[in-house]
């Protein structure tokens, strides 16, 4: 391996390990992707990839891969449905951009995730066994997470336990490359990630990951630490999305593990252990964890919230109006990133009403940020109809299907592989339904991932079937 492709490598990892490091100030011309400082390695080190193409005359793209052919499907249909509304495209203004510009910004985003940074990742995971690239990335997601659990874990001190006097020690902290000390407004917890969202998104992305410790670890705390840490960062983070994706994650790896009853055997051994020291703990503390327990169920209350939550009546309305963009325009949609210039129409009174956010933010011309969707799936409906819709859901129901096939297929060291992708794509799909945007890191890792595995267990998988 040539010294440029060790850098390459290296910048990947770097990537990986800054994933949930978005609290800093970036490049403006990046968009959505400027505060993202994954995004910065990802992309020097896809430049890296290029000046290697050009220096062995090679380019390496997953062009065989079925995966690629149906982003590629995907890329090429939102090109016919911009062409078929460009009518409509080139007359939309809002917030002082026009949709022509719009239209390029969402592609080009689009293109960074799901073609440049899937292509990078490909570049650097066909170089190495699949075993040892899957040890590499879980082991700096693991160094990653002990970072963010840290900060998160005194904050928790801080914001939930009222320990004012390790503020200092937090701040501290800033001392670090990309990362920005502050607490939250609203007394919820976020680590070093810009909101509680964001962290969110990164313990679904990262959860299943620490999961596998559980089945490969040697040492008994290294099979539970990691996932403990999730755990912990995902109750008091005050993240929904987080609490109820993670739990779904974890019961799926319970599901499919207690089938084995070795495992059984040692989570039975685990819990007689553990049992009475997880009591004493709860009835040292238990009017604080009461209080929190009962601030989680009803923050899971949806038909409550959302005639109270100011949030949730933005997330449901925002829906609510992509799906009648979507009725208006069923076939082709509107364009990719056109559907704010549509839906202002659709905004129902019960969102709007006693809502702030919609005169201050959405509808504020002054505000030049455009308005979240809350779901990639009612967005793709209101931008490229139904068929561009099935495109995409093909892509992620291919994915999901092909991992849990070479997790039942196989009898190898990949299996652990193909439960991890299969774990994780079920939680970032569901992610989805709760973000509109293509910048799941975790995702197009995943298909690169499964790209390399369904290389690797070809021959194998058909060998044991004829068996």
């Amino acid at each position: 391996m040539n010294s440029l492709k060790k850098i390459y490598v290296l910048f990947f990892l770097l990537g990986i390990f800054f994933i949930p490091f978005n609290e800093f100030d970036g490049v403006s011309f990046l968009g959505e992707y400027q505060n993202e400082a994954a995004t910065y390695f990802f992309l020097f080190g896809f430049f890296l990839v290029c000046i290697d193409s050009f220096v062995e005359k090679k380019i390496i793209l997953p062009v065989r891969s079925i995966y690629f052919k149906i982003i590629l499907l995907f890329l090429g249909w939102i090109f016919l449905s911009a062409l078929l509304n460009y009518p409509s495209i080139s007359e939309s203004y809002f917030k002082q951009t026009a949709g022509i510009s719009r239209f390029f910004r969402q592609l080009i985003s689009f293109l960074l995730s799901s073609v440049i940074f899937t292509v990078f990742f490909w570049n650097v995971i066909r170089i190495y066994p699949l075993k040892r690239i899957f040890s590499v990335i879980r082991a700096v997601m693991w160094w990653s997470l002990v970072f963010v659990f840290i900060y998160g874990f005194i904050e928790i001190l801080i914001v939930v336990f009222g320990i004012y006097q390790l503020m200092p020690i937090l701040s501290a902290f800033d001392i670090f490359p990309f990362v920005n000390t502050k607490l939250d407004p609203g007394g919820r917890v976020s680590s070093i990630s810009y909101e509680v969202p964001a962290l969110g998104n990164y313990l679904i992305m990262v959860a299943p990951w620490m999961f596998s410790y559980i089945l490969t670890s040697k040492q008994t705390y290294m099979r539970f630490l990691p996932v403990s840490m999730v755990l912990i960062l995902m109750f008091f983070s005050g993240s929904r999305t987080a609490l109820i994706n993670v739990t779904i994650q974890l019961l799926i790896f319970l599901i499919l593990l207690l089938r084995r009853r070795k495992i059984r055997v040692k989570i039975a051994k685990i819990l007689t252990y553990t049992s009475p020291v997880l009591l004493i703990l709860l009835i040292m503390n238990i009017g604080k964890i009461s209080e929190i327990i009962t601030q989680k169920a009803d923050s899971l209350n949806f038909s409550k919230n959302l005639t109270q939550s100011v949030s949730n009546k933005t997330r449901f309305g925002m829906q609510y109006a992509s799906l009648k963009v979507f009725i208006d325009h069923p076939v082709f949609g509107v364009g990719l990133g056109q559907e704010t210039y549509h839906k202002r129409k659709h905004y129902p009174e019960w969102a709007t009403k006693d809502n702030f956010e919609f005169d201050l933010f959405f509808e504020n011309e002054d505000v030049k940020s455009f308005p979240s969707g809350y779901n990639i799936y009612t967005r793709l409906l209101a931008e490229t109809g139904v068929v561009g819709f099935m495109i995409f859901i093909g892509l992620i129901s291919l994915a999901i299907f092909d991992s849990f096939f070479y997790y039942r297929a196989l009898r190898n060291s990949n299996r652990l592989i193909a439960l991890t992708v299969f774990i994780s794509l079920i939680g970032l799909s569901f992610n989805w339904l709760q973000t509109d945007f293509f910048r799941q890191y975790g995702f197009w890792l995943m298909l690169a991932i499964l790209i390399k595995l369904k290389q690797q267990e070809k021959l194998g998988i058909t060998l044991y079937n004829k068996a």
